[in-house]
């Protein structure tokens, strides 16, 4: 099959960046990326797209208009299009069988049952989206029960390895690029139609082709195991406290060995992003479902570490701010779930935001990306407060660090934003209540610097005390 004309099924954050950059990677290639949402589609035609990642701006700008177009028209893409791919939202089940575990795969379904209702000719059609093990089956299923004469559908795997802030440079040089489909001559061609295109910019080597359950498998896996590494250093993170070791000399000294490397060994306040925890809940459904309950509850131990953290860290806080944080003012510094991204699904500031708001503190957020009506949006959900409405009494949300700081008793860094290791901490300490707290949850602060300045720090991993300041600068001097 020729492939002329490429249809996208999802404007969100796998779909409009993947396909702006195959879009500028194949300019014979016209990618259309269609979506219900008349609002995101039109933000992806304006000046102001609806997701911030660095680089993005300029791909999308490059392409659009040219062999890159944003609609709604979601027949028009199906009908014209070789081939479709599917990257539509799979969030966790909220209510029935698996809630809280189970990937929701009814936007799959309803991407499926509409190729099969609106196609007239033949079509390779690719999951992209993360989904279970078997997943492509279903889309199979349903597209062959609905075929029309004629018409035939290849269904491949090819799953997404983004991470937010580094997305665009993932997509253009990525380790690897994997593409499962069955094992038929049928199924062969169509992989080698998808493996074409990458081909105009990922050298082959790095492209690996697979069955199909081995893809699905794979993305799921790749992200556990990260997944696995951040919790592992945030266990050991407690054991630092409690023994008076530092998890960054202990992260160091494990990363330098070639069998574990560095990377995933930063210890913080908990991993959060799209992809993470529903991934590995749905390994966790996986394996029960398989009835592997051994296997599930090691999985399940990734995600508890992850929520013991969120609450280890926040009782901190309450614990050294005499115990009690009801009426007292904190400042929260950055609420997306990491850097250079807008993305709060699953922030640690959510979570932390939400148990200091259970405490009566009230809390002042910055964050330099994330928009206010989203940072409402995520604090009065259902899932965070029965009681919403307190949410406008307890929570404000600033434009600037310093204000969001001003006449605080504590800051506490949720995000690891560059902006917040350049800030006047000397300015931002003198308009503080006093004793004035930072609590570090990235790891990213000057302590011994700060708590000359008359802080009092608390970070994750690490016992600090004004008096080892003293110490500190007494042997840096020369002195005994």
């Amino acid at each position: 099959m020729t492939i002329r004309k490429i249809c996208c099924i999802g404007a969100g954050y796998v779909g409009g960046p993947s396909c702006a950059v195959i879009a500028a990677s194949c300019p014979d290639l016209q990618v259309n990326v269609v979506d219900l949402s008349v609002e995101r589609i039109a933000q992806w035609n304006s000046d102001n797209l609806p997701i911030f990642e660095p680089q993005l701006d300029d791909v999308v700008k490059k392409c659009r208009g040219r062999n890159l177009f944003f609609s709604t028209d979601i027949e028009k893409g199906i009908l014209e299009a070789e081939l479709i791919f599917i990257c539509v939202n799979t969030p966790t089940k909220t209510f029935g069988w698996g809630k809280g575990r189970a990937a929701d795969l009814k936007y799959i379904e309803a991407a499926a049952r509409r190729i099969a209702e609106v196609a007239q000719n033949s079509k390779i059609v690719v999951e992209k989206s993360t989904v279970p093990v078997k997943a492509a089956e279903s889309i199979a299923n349903i597209l062959s029960a609905n075929v029309k004469p004629g018409v035939k559908y290849q269904v491949l795997s090819n799953p997404e390895f983004l991470a937010e802030g580094t997305a665009i440079n993932d997509l253009m040089k990525p380790d690897r690029v994997l593409i499962g489909g069955e094992q038929t001559p049928e199924g062969q061609e169509a992989v080698r139609a998808l493996c074409w295109i990458y081909e105009h910019w990922v050298p082959s080597k790095n492209i690996i082709t697979m069955n199909t359950w081995s893809s699905e498998l794979s993305k799921l896996a790749a992200n556990a195991f990260l997944a696995q590494r951040i919790s592992s250093i945030n266990a050991m993170s407690a054991i630092c406290e409690a023994t008076g070791a530092d998890v960054d000399e202990v992260a160091h000294a494990i990363g330098t060995d070639t069998r574990i490397g560095p990377k995933f060994l930063k210890a913080s306040v908990g991993f959060g992003g799209s992809c993470f925890q529903k991934d590995v809940l749905n390994m966790v459904y996986l394996c029960e479902c398989l009835n592997l309950p051994d296997v599930a509850a090691y999985w399940q131990q990734v995600i508890d570490i992850n929520d013991y953290q969120r609450r280890r860290f926040t009782k901190r806080i309450v614990d050294s701010l005499f115990n009690t944080v009801t009426n007292k003012r904190i400042a929260v510094l950055g609420f997306a779930f990491k850097k250079d991204t807008g993305d709060t699904r699953e922030s640690a500031a959510i979570y932390v935001s939400k148990y200091l708001m259970e405490e009566g503190a009230h809390i002042r957020i910055y964050d330099p990306k994330v928009p206010t009506e989203q940072i409402t949006r995520d604090l009065t959900s259902a899932e965070i407060t029965d009681e919403p409405e307190k949410v406008a009494d307890l929570v404000t949300i600033c434009s600037d660090a310093y204000s969001a700081c001003e006449d605080c008793h504590a800051l506490v860094i949720c995000t690891e934003w560059d902006e917040f290791q350049t800030l006047d901490y000397q300015t931002i300490y003198n308009r503080m209540l006093k004793p004035a707290f930072i609590f570090d949850g990235r790891l990213i602060l000057p302590h011994q610097d700060l708590m000359e300045m008359g802080f009092r720090v608390e970070t994750i991993g690490k016992r600090l005390s004004r008096d080892q300041s003293r110490v500190v600068r007494t042997y840096a001097n020369g002195s005994s």
